[in-house]
């Protein structure tokens, strides 16, 4: 789990790549001080397990799913990272809840500036998603915590402060460039309920999707 504070920026030093499985290997400092195997770290958004490190960098699995569902396949040596640790038990949310776990792309249709702030608007590859998009509401582009500003049917924006510029990929992002899109869980966990028809004792749920939510399922499964 983590929050969508962003640590540090990376580099990517190596990428190993064979068909949709890639191995890539990246320069970092402070997501090193207490690293162990097995830790997760998240780059650009995308949780990813630490399989080997040094002292001046750390290696990662990605298997074809992610090499599919994020940016990371556009990724070459010498790329700028945005990267997390994991958060500790102890740690803070200054962010919201992120996975780490990417919904879909997004492409940066403009870019301007607003007297202090960034202004970003993008396009997400997958519209039927745009349900989760809530102005006001939380969003994680690229691993960092975010806030809507803006919604319209097929884009959104989002106002950045200089302090997050300055400590993030933002910095270097284009009209044009692709950015990996987390939405709110809490978002997509209620459009899933709400979207499941209850079943009779012994069926099965899956596909069975559509009708809504109804008092007699909420009691059922034990809501009320």
């Amino acid at each position: 789990m983590f929050t969508g504070i962003v640590e540090e920026i990376g580099r990517m030093r190596r990428i190993g790549k064979q068909g949709q499985a890639m191995v890539l290997m990246v320069e970092a400092s402070k997501v090193l001080e207490d690293v162990h195997l097995g830790d997760s770290i998240a780059i650009n958004g995308v949780c990813l397990t630490v399989i080997a490190f040094d002292g001046a960098s750390f290696t990662v699995d990605v298997m074809p799913e992610t090499f599919r569902k994020t940016t990371l396949r556009h990724m070459q040596p010498g790329t700028s990272v945005n990267l997390e640790r994991a958060m500790p038990a102890t740690g803070r949310f200054g962010g919201h809840i992120v996975q780490g776990h990417v919904d879909t792309p997004g492409r940066i249709v403009s870019r301007h500036n607003e007297e202090n702030a960034v202004v970003f608007r993008l396009e997400p590859e997958d519209q039927g998603q745009m349900k989760f998009v809530i102005p006001h509401g939380s969003i994680t582009l690229d691993g960092i915590s975010l806030t809507v500003v803006r919604v319209d049917d097929r884009s959104f924006t989002v106002s950045i402060i200089p302090h997050t510029l300055a400590q993030t990929v933002m910095q270097h992002k284009q009209p044009g460039d692709l950015i990996n899109i987390e939405y709110d869980l809490l978002g997509k966990y209620i459009d899933r309920l709400l979207s499941f028809r209850g079943q009779e004792a012994g069926g099965s749920p899956q596909g069975k999707t559509g009708g809504g939510m109804t008092m007699e399922f909420l009691a059922k499964n034990g809501f009320m």
